[in-house]
């Protein structure tokens, strides 16, 4: 799934870590997505990576200690100016406490302290020295100082201790610089449950009925929502492999386990919301965004009615084998789903009456909209690419074909529109 960061501009800081050479490989990474960045070292971080070597991944003349002119727009105070975001990665222990200080004695402490924008660090420094009282001490403060901090990983370090002090892999600091750029107000901080996958009810321990769905537009969708700001809960039967940790993820396997996941997940996203009737003018700053639910898991309509223990033998069961099936709880219909918007998906392969179903949906289990998706056959499941109708009530809306990330983006437009009176209350406010 290939982020969008086109038009946005990223000033990396370099600082002197041995980790200092995965910069490059985060350059990399905001370049592919289509930002523009520019980078400032200090003097102790070119002793490990030459500027050279991210002059020629940027194609930008990299502000050093040496590099500073005052003739142009390559020192500390301008090249700030043209940047949305400034990301130091890594961030050493020595920085982390001069930043919460507000000491600027060298060319990327004087560029921090002169930024207007959102600033991010990703700490990288030996165990002790990040648990020194100092350091703590130094990053709550930056914490208080609205700085947005990318926890290290717990793991060998290249001085041989094992322990919290690694850098973050670069693909979580690419994420969380690209929700810092493309966070969404309406989606920001709203609780969002997203349910992904195919089912698969057990008829022994080694076997299981199951289908074609992938899990890729659940995926997609719970990125964009990711990106947009929002707090999701992913509940899904295929991993979260690609997804930022910031992705709280269930893992389920049967259609009980999602009905019950999601039944837990929609409670939890719920608690402490006002409802509408008790509110007043007063109580408009205070309220809680309305959650809402994803339903895109593809469950079994059927599952074994007895599923066996342990493995059966083939020589056991013979040349033909009957199993008796049963219906699966109809999560859609079961769910509370009162205070929550719920958005449902639907795959037909019936070009003549695929829609219609898609439409019946609205009243037959109660939900807000459907996402219609119109299948060719088997080989449909599993690509990279969709196309969805969005259905209400009031409109069908056709989002065309598009990669399944940028059709999330379109979906999650459209679901804005659901909460006309939250819309009215925010444009009050």
């Amino acid at each position: 799934m290939q982020v969008n960061l086109t038009g946005k501009t990223i000033l990396l800081g370099v600082t002197g870590s041995i980790s200092a050479y995965k910069a490059c490989d985060l350059a990399r990474l905001f370049i592919k997505a289509g930002a523009e960045v520019h980078v400032v070292m200090t003097p102790s971080a070119e002793r490990f990576v030459s500027s050279l070597t991210f002059e020629a991944l940027t194609r930008n003349t990299v502000l050093t200690e040496a590099s500073e002119s005052w003739a142009g727009e390559l020192n500390h105070i301008d090249i700030g100016k043209r940047c949305d975001v400034f990301i130091i990665a890594p961030a050493t222990a020595n920085t982390l406490n001069k930043l919460s200080k507000g000491i600027a004695d060298n060319i990327l402490t004087q560029t921090a302290l002169a930024f207007k924008g959102e600033m991010i660090v990703a700490p990288a420094a030996n165990t002790q020295m990040l648990a020194n009282h100092y350091t703590t001490g130094s990053l709550k403060m930056l914490g208080v100082n609205d700085y947005i901090i990318v926890q290290p990983q717990e793991k060998e370090l290249a001085c041989g201790d094992v322990g919290n002090g690694a850098l973050a892999d670069p693909s979580e600091i690419f994420f969380t610089v690209a929700q810092s750029l493309l966070k969404d107000p309406f989606w920001e901080d709203r609780r969002i449950v997203v349910t992904g996958g195919g089912t698969r009810e057990k008829i022994d321990e080694v076997r299981y009925i199951s289908n074609f769905s992938s899990g890729k537009m659940a995926k997609a969708l719970c990125l964009s929502l990711y990106l947009k700001g929002a707090d999701v809960c992913y509940i899904t039967t295929m991993g979260n492999e690609g997804l930022p940790s910031g992705v709280y993820t269930i893992d389920a396997d049967d259609a009980e386990e999602i009905f019950d996941y999601t039944k837990d997940a929609i409670r939890v996203s719920k608690k402490g919301k006002m409802s509408k009737a008790s509110m007043n003018a007063s109580d408009r700053h205070l309220i809680q965004k309305e959650p809402y639910l994803f339903m895109v898991a593809a469950v079994a309509d059927y599952k074994p009615k007895y599923p066996q223990a342990g493995k059966l033998k083939k020589s056991t069961i013979g040349e033909s084998w009957n199993i008796e099936l049963t219906q699966t709880t109809d999560i859609l219909s079961s769910l509370d789903k009162t205070d929550i918007k719920t958005v449902a998906f639907k795959a037909e392969m019936d070009s003549q009456e695929g829609r219609n179903n898609a439409v019946a949906l609205l009243d037959k289990k109660r939900v807000d909209a459907v996402c219609y998706n119109l299948l060719d056959d088997a080989k449909s499941f599993g690509g990279d690419e969709n196309e969805i109708t969005f259905i209400t009530k009031e409109a069908q809306v056709s989002l065309g074909r598009a990669d399944k990330l940028t059709l999330s983006a379109k979906i999650l437009d459209e679901a804005k529109k659901l909460s006309h009176n939250e819309n009215q209350l925010m444009d009050i406010n």
